[in-house]
């Protein structure tokens, strides 16, 4: 993210896809401090966090002065001819450390910077947890590493913090006071013991702090999407032909001629079948013109996909510019899921069978919170009238912030398929999918990600790591090789 501006909007977008919010400084100024903090108060405030809001920056500040402090040294010590892993060298530097640096401490910062130095912070919210992460490219020695995981260990046995102030402790180096009192403010809302982690990773001294969600909020943002779902009055019923034919699928008796007779007698669900099976996501040799051949090419299951998006769309609506907007980018997503399944999955072909459906609706929640907008707010505020729910927690989740969970709720609603509304559900955190749908919503992730890394709305670092290795991506350079052909792809289709 760049310093000079606040994007709420890519603060918005990283909290609603569950990705990484990355700001990386040399010389850590105090602009760039008070820019650290508000961005991590509009993050929290985005996860309507904004309880922990204070305690949470009392911990940035410590963790990034704490990587400052580190590289710092290192280059301390480079200048005094010290070796900073000899135990009686860093001993006997520690010595003016502080007053050295602090009376010349722009040159230090100079030296930091051209040794290419810096502090790194990491801001993602992943399955109702919060995680903060300070890295700085500096490894710790024994000695501070064992001083760190000393202040922490102490810290768990306090009971407050007035009590770690009275306590003796010894004045080398701070004495680790702010390291005590940070575990202790984050035992207080509610974090467990184990919440802060300081370990040395890939040349990285990382400084990890995970916190849970507030456990009430988190109560009420569900309640209040369901709520939300049943009170849609913009949500119409499932359209009632296309309803007919799928139980008419479900009928063990029923016949592939049956239900192309029952396609053929609407003219305006025939047109749209056959221009969806003649899309290149079916991939037929020739066109296809009857829609009896079209059941018999893509089975039962693709036409009861076909039927599921047909409905989508005339339900939800493509009318405003908005709208439009969204849909355009759940056909892309669509497109580049299935091109992703057949060239990955191709043996497993339920994933392939679905993978383009799901693509396609995995914003559903979206497109309803804008047609039903902003007669849904007034409704929602009624509702919530003898609630103690904020008029910005509303607005948050009308704008989207929770929009898987209302897409699945809404697919819940229309009787899907389990497969579908648990792909909508997590198509943000594929690590919380269940077992037997995981690889295909990695495929719907995948393709959601890149659909907006085309749109330069977010960057190679915020792709899962996981979801990148399973799609054989090692760099940036292969990933856009990837893009590169989706979209050429797409844009052919289109």
């Amino acid at each position: 993210m760049s310093e000079a501006t606040l994007s709420t909007t890519k603060i918005q977008r990283a909290v609603q896809a569950g990705v990484p919010l990355s700001i990386t400084t040399y010389t850590l100024p105090h602009q760039m401090e008070l820019y650290m903090a508000e961005v991590l108060t509009a993050f929290l405030k985005e996860l309507n966090q904004d309880a922990m809001i204070e305690y949470m920056i009392y911990c940035l500040n410590e963790l990034t002065t704490n990587a400052k402090k580190a590289n710092t040294k290192r280059v301390y010590f480079k200048e005094k001819g010290l070796d900073i892993n000899n135990p009686a060298d860093y001993e006997n530097g520690m010595v003016n450390f502080k007053n050295d640096t602090l009376e010349n401490i722009r040159y230090y910062l100079q030296l930091q910077k051209n040794a290419g130095l810096y502090v790194k912070l990491i801001l993602q919210h992943f399955r109702d947890k919060i995680k903060i992460e300070v890295r700085n490219n500096s490894d710790l020695t024994p000695h501070e590493y064992k001083r760190i995981h000393d202040k922490i260990t102490r810290a768990q046995q306090y009971s407050s913090v007035e009590e770690a102030f009275a306590a003796s402790v010894d004045a080398t180096e701070g004495a680790g006071l702010g390291l005590i009192i940070m575990v202790l403010m984050l035992t207080k809302i509610g974090a467990g013991n184990d919440c802060v982690q300081v370990f040395c990773e890939k040349g990285e001294t990382v400084s990890r702090i995970i916190v849970p969600v507030d456990k009430e909020r988190r109560r009420e943002i569900s309640m209040l999407s369901k709520e939300l779902v049943e009170v849609i009055d913009a949500l119409p019923q499932f359209p009632e032909n296309i309803a007919r034919i799928n139980k008419l699928l479900n009928d063990p008796e029923f016949k592939l001629s049956d239900i192309a007779a029952h396609i053929s007698n609407d003219v305006a669900l025939t047109a749209d079948l056959l221009k969806l099976v003649n899309s290149a996501a079916f991939s037929l040799a020739n066109p296809c013109h009857k829609i009896a051949d079209a059941v018999k090419l893509v089975g039962v299951n693709g036409i009861r996909n076909l039927l599921y998006s047909l409905g989508s769309i005339k339900s939800l609506g493509a009318g405003s510019k908005e709208q439009r907007r969204l849909w355009d980018h759940s056909y892309r997503v669509a497109f580049y899921a299935y091109n992703l399944a057949r060239s990955f999955y191709a043996s497993q072909r339920p994933i392939v069978d679905d993978s383009y459906v799901c693509g396609l609706l995995h914003d559903m929640g979206k497109v309803v919170f804008d047609s039903a907008h902003p007669k849904l707010i007034e409704k929602v505020k009624q509702m919530s009238e003898n609630k103690p729910l904020s008029s910005s927690l509303v607005e948050r989740l009308a704008a989207g912030s929770n929009h898987a969970e209302i897409g699945s709720l809404i697919a819940q609603k229309w009787n899907f398929p389990e497969v579908i509304s648990e792909t909508i559900r997590c198509h943000h955190e594929p690590d919380a999918a269940d077992e037997n749908v995981k690889k295909l919503v990695g495929v719907v992730y995948f393709a959601n990600m890149l659909a907006h890394y085309r749109d330069e709305e977010i960057e190679f670092y915020q792709f899962d790591p996981d979801i990148l290795k399973e799609f054989k991506v090692e760099n940036e350079e292969q990933l856009k090789k990837i893009s590169e052909r989706l979209e050429k792809a797409f844009k052919k289709e289109n």
